[in-house]
């Protein structure tokens, strides 16, 4: 077998596992572009829970409550527990359209998003939080060890609350 005929098998082989590697590049790429939507959308809304706080909650708030929540937030874990869960139309009716055009309902997967709006108490530490299960649609818990994770473990859930997300995907590119 010549050398020219070797190279058109090995060359015939290789475009036959091609597609394969490229449709797994290509479900990466999606997923990400879903991710990168789920942050999008969690850092939209989680903003303008703060500015409703600021506008809203904090005026009222003791100044014992801030200090508290200023050494809370140096804490190395966070519980979404701490904070009341509010459906998304309650939180349509408080932040539509005044500091927000709308509050998605589903991230980037198609899954729903958790929302935590403390709106009684306002001297709670913990006022606001949401979260996204990620692909697999499912929470890991309540409760998030500070920090990132690989952005390719998709089923990480995302979170953030009172200001900063508390489990994020590392840099996406």
């Amino acid at each position: 077998m010549t050398a020219r005929i070797r190279f058109a098998i090995l060359a015939l082989a290789a475009l036959a596992i091609l597609p394969g590697v490229s449709g797994a590049a290509d479900t990466l790429q999606t997923d990400l572009s879903k991710q990168k939507q789920t942050i999008s959308d969690i850092r939209n809304v989680g903003t303008a829970m703060w500015v409703w706080y600021k506008d809203e909650v904090a005026p009222k708030r003791s100044e014992e409550s801030h200090k508290k929540a200023e050494a809370m937030a140096k804490e190395p874990s966070a519980d979404m527990s701490a904070v009341p869960v509010i459906s998304r139309e309650e939180l349509t009716k408080l932040l539509v359209p005044k500091y927000i055009a709308s509050i998605p309902e589903k991230d980037g997967w198609g899954n729903p998003y958790e929302f935590h709006l403390n709106t009684t108490d306002p001297n709670a530490v913990q006022v606001m939080a949401l979260r996204s299960p990620g692909m697999d649609g499912t929470f890991s818990g309540d409760s998030y060890v500070i920090g990132p994770f690989a952005p390719e473990d998709q089923k990480q859930d995302i979170a953030w609350m009172d200001g900063y997300f508390i489990h994020w995907p590392e840099r996406i590119q």
